[in-house]
């Protein structure tokens, strides 16, 4: 019948039909395969094709449009250029050209950061960064600096900058400019506009933004007093200990004509106080401010930090030894500054020298530059040296307005809105529109996430606009809004030949405020604390937002003087250490630079190293001063570990076998000399023990809102993170980051954490001590009980990382960097981060150790900032100076100096750093010469 027929059949073909699926599903696997061997090699060939288009010429001849003669461009074997030229402006335009080579991508994205145009670039996802930069009108501060403040000769060199890297621009696009343009392809058609001399400028407000000093603790603060009292707070943030921590200068503001202080010449002053009421000041805030202010908090942190995490990790070291207590008999400058760690580096190591130095062309100098900006950041000339490091003056306050949909409150009136219209281009979108709102302090910044909450609970704005929020605004008060006149002072830095002129150059470096070290080759040495630093009111401390409509919270018209910041020249102690401690005992100065300092333990660790050396007449060398910048001491350690080691680790009740893996982990600590070597054992448990102790002890005491960007959580393990059993064959939670927010903030682990934790070790029934337990896992309810648990927890998280065994554990296998291109590398296709990124490495050093490679305690171990390039100046020969970059002269993937200063650096070597033309000229490599 049919329907036998039909069902033998398919009994028939059944297997057949099986066969065929089979050779189909083989088929379709081999296909598969092939395919994605073919699209394998064509990402290869895609990616050399693409990063070799790309490389620059570094030898033989090109025309160069607008020189006057012949440029020499002369590269080293890690394709450092020194720079050779017969007047300033083919100099300059020379540099533009030769970073533009090297660099543009960089250049090009960091334009578009400081006006407010990244969503040209990468489309819609950084709208709402834009728009928030765009409220704070970086670029539009640079073009009025560029207009009314700059001198006519640093115009002249902006421009020939600017013509230097348009002429690069004219010859070079997509690929051959560079690989990202061809990977940014694949998103959109955006093409590079030309350079404008603004440009350049712009940056400098990048600099400032990252150093802008306590503004994230003025927020924080304001949030924690939801949750804590104003003793509470005061004790997260204690005093600046100057009995043990030196400040930078011992006196204050420096009579130039006695040299001696006198408090006398600072009329106008005003005293420190602690602000209550109208400011929260540990009273508390609203809920509508408190949601307000940590959204705010939010958006702060995602603006992009070129040059590191803010808060009191990011910092620097420098210091300057005068030939007294040298080997060469003059001074030795040493500097290393702490940032982001990028691929590639943020600095650009070149010379720019003046075939004949004279009025005409005045520059024969030396170091480190930024791309994008002409001139020498830091480095040396014929006659001085000069280092930085970030002041942390508190040069920014925020405001809380009364608003309606018009104008705001100030002194019992209403004040009109200045606003502006600002138009956000988006690749592969539509445009958005925004409005900026001003008052007498400054653009409203909470007006910019449509996301914010009510930031107060009174004054609720009358028919808001469509971008932003009811309630309390939020207004900046920032001396980097002011045209200045930063970039001349670059200029001057750059000609100086002793110290009147090297502080008549830092007179006008306003923005960003930084410690300035000086040294020359007469034998003197000095510092200069420069910068636009306001004076508050009597009632104005700076610490807390302040209320804007009262006029007792203005900042004065006129800034701290010049010659009344701090200064000193060839000091008695013969040596100047500069490390983001107190520049001033606040007792010895009048004027108030800020309440929050980096609290000291870096650069007392430098006061004491150098100390050591020059004990009983010893001298220091290059050498010296190259070991002491890769100094990992731990000076949490040496104050914790002595209460480790006495920890009875019976108080946790654990089976013998458990308290006996603790103990191999404790025992890891005996005799230790708190070094922080890669492959230290004990530094890497010391460490994990740190970070456990902030969780417990602070963790689930702080606001969520205080939470730091990269917290991490407790998650099932991975395969690829670790075993996924504890030592007794349970399961057990391992860090993981980026899954989502805490419930809870975590403390960071910086120096701040360190002062903290000494004031409260002593008393060991402090509150801060006692945890919440549960009926089977009972809390701490001492100091003991609390690093006991620490110590656990410790242990198990290492056990998860790094194995059972705890000799096997090495703190560089916790301790990691990897460099990331800033852009394509974070957040581009997979196979694009393949392509641009590198690492990791296993570092040595920490959090505020002189070798600061340094972590975040709330989201894990890996390296967040790191001595971003060191040198050690000579003043007594010049040629026998060194220098390190973090990555390498050239921003482009394989080429052969991507990153091929790293491994140096991750040992701690220098190189040599030619100055002289016949040190320059046995240095050359490679030479290429630019004619008209």
């Amino acid at each position: 019948m049919p329907a036998n027929k039909t069902g033998a059949s398919a009994q028939e073909t059944g297997p057949k039909s099986g066969k065929k699926k089979g050779r189909r599903a083989r088929l379709l696997v081999i296909t598969l395969v092939l395919l994605l061997v073919a699209g394998v090699g064509y990402g290869a060939y895609w990616g050399v094709d693409t990063v070799r288009a790309s490389f620059p010429k570094t030898s033989g001849t090109l025309q160069l449009k607008g020189l006057a003669g012949q440029v020499q461009v002369k590269r080293d074997d890690k394709g450092i250029p020194q720079i050779y030229a017969d007047n300033a402006d083919d100099l300059f335009r020379a540099q533009g050209f030769v970073q533009a080579q090297d660099r543009f991508w960089e250049m090009d994205v960091r334009r578009h950061m400081t006006a407010g145009r990244l969503s040209e670039m990468f489309g819609d996802s950084q709208v709402k960064t834009d728009a928030f930069l765009r409220t704070m009108g970086w670029r539009n501060v640079a073009q009025k600096e560029y207009d009314t403040k700059l001198s006519a000769s640093t115009k002249k060199y902006l421009q020939a900058y600017s013509d230097g890297v348009n002429a690069y621009l004219k010859d070079h696009q997509g690929k051959a400019l560079s690989a990202e343009y061809a990977a940014l392809g694949f998103q959109n058609d955006y093409k590079p506009q030309r350079w404008d001399p603004v440009d350049s400028v712009a940056w400098l407000k990048a600099m400032a933004w990252d150093l802008r000093g306590n503004m994230q603790d003025e927020i924080d603060r304001s949030l924690a007093s939801t949750r804590l009292s104003a003793k509470q707070i005061e004790e997260l943030y204690p005093p600046y200990p100057y009995k043990r921590n030196k400040p930078i200068v011992e006196g204050g503001a420096v009579n130039p004509l006695t040299k001696q202080f006198d408090p006398k010449s600072t009329a106008g002053s005003t005293s420190t106080t602690t602000n209550n009421g109208a400011q929260g000041g540990g009273k508390g805030v609203s809920q509508g401010l408190h949601n307000g202010l940590s959204t705010l908090s939010e958006k702060i942190s995602s603006v992009p930090a070129l040059l590191g995490p803010s808060g009191n990790g990011i910092g620097s070291n420098s210091w300057v030894v005068s030939g007294q207590y040298t080997t060469t008999g003059k001074p030795l400058l040493a500097n290393d500054p702490h940032l982001a760690p990028q691929m590639p580096s943020l600095w650009y190591q070149m010379g720019l020298h003046c075939n004949k130095v004279g009025p005409s062309c005045p520059y024969d100098v030396a170091g480190y530059t930024f791309s994008g900006m002409p001139g020498v950041i830091i480095g040396h000339n014929q006659d001085i040296a000069w280092g930085m490091t970030n002041l942390g003056a508190d040069v920014s306050d925020l405001y809380l307005e009364k608003v309606t949909a018009d104008t705001y409150l100030f002194d019992g009136k209403q004040k009109p809105f200045t606003t502006r219209k600002e138009t956000i281009k988006v690749a592969g979108g539509k445009d958005r529109v925004i409005t900026v709102r001003t008052t007498n302090n400054g653009p409203i910044v909470s007006d910019r996430d449509s996301e914010l909450v009510k930031v107060g609970q009174n004054a609720p704005v009358k028919d808001p606009a469509p971008d932003r929020a009811d309630g309390y605004a939020v207004a900046l008060r920032w001396t980097a809004l002011n045209p200045g006149k930063s970039m001349d002072a670059v200029f001057e830095l750059n000609q100086a030949t002793d110290f009147a002129s090297f502080r008549k150059a830092a007179h006008d470096f306003e923005v960003p405020s930084q410690n300035l070290i000086y040294a020359d080759t007469k034998g003197n040495i000095g510092y200069q604390a420069p910068g636009q630093i306001p004076i508050r009111g009597k009632n104005h401390d700076g610490r807390y937002p302040a209320p804007g409509w009262d006029p007792a919270y203005q900042w004065k018209k006129n800034y701290i003087p010049q010659a009344e910041l701090p200064w000193e020249e060839n000091p008695k102690s013969g040596y100047i250490v500069t490390a983001n401690q107190a520049v001033v005992d606040k007792d010895k100065y009048p004027y108030l630079l800020t309440d929050d300092w980096g609290y000291g333990a870096r650069s007392q660790r430098i006061n004491d190293l150098i100390q050591s050396k020059i004990k009983d007449g010893g001298k220091i060398s290059t050498d010296d001063m190259q070991k002491m910048q890769m100094d990992s001491s731990s000076e949490i350690a040496k104050l914790l570990t002595p209460y480790l080691l006495k920890i009875d680790l019976g108080s946790l009740h654990l089976k013998a076998k458990e308290t006996q893996y603790i103990r191999d982990a404790q025992k890891l600590l005996e005799g230790w000399d708190y070094t922080q070597e890669p492959d230290s054992a004990a530094a890497a448990y010391f460490n994990a023990v740190w970070r456990n102790t902030l969780k417990l002890a602070f963790g689930n005491k702080l606001p969520k809102e205080l939470r730091v960007e990269g917290q991490c959580l407790r998650v099932k393990p991975t395969n690829d993170s670790g075993p996924a059993e504890d030592l007794n064959g349970n399961t057990r939670l391992v860090t993981e980051c980026g899954q989502r927010e805490p419930d809870q903030a975590q403390p960071d682990g910086g120096d701040r954490w360190f002062e903290v934790v000494r004031n409260i070790l002593k008393k060991p029934d402090s509150e801060w001590w006692k945890t919440n337990g549960t009926r089977t896992n009972p809390g701490a309810r001492n100091r003991d009980e609390l690093l006991a648990r620490a110590m656990k927890d410790a242990r198990w998280e290492l056990t998860s990382k790094l194995g059972k065994d705890v000799n096997s554990w090495s703190w560089g296998r916790l301790h990691q960097l990897t460099l990331k291109n800033q852009t394509l590398g974070k957040e581009g296709p997979g196979f694009v981060q393949f392509l641009l990124n590198r690492g990791p490495w296993n570092l040595g050093g920490g959090e505020a150790a002189v070798d600061a490679s340094g972590w975040n305690a709330a989201g894990g171990y890996d390296v967040v900032w790191v001595p971003s390039m060191r040198m050690v100046v000579n003043l007594a020969d010049l040629d026998r100076s060194r220098w390190i970059n973090l990555t390498g002269a050239s921003g482009h993937a394989y080429n052969a100096h991507y990153y091929d200063q790293t491994d140096m650096w991750a040992r701690g070597e220098l190189l040599p750093w030619a100055y002289s033309p016949d040190a320059v000229k046995k240095a050359t490599k490679d030479e290429l010469v630019l004619k008209p």
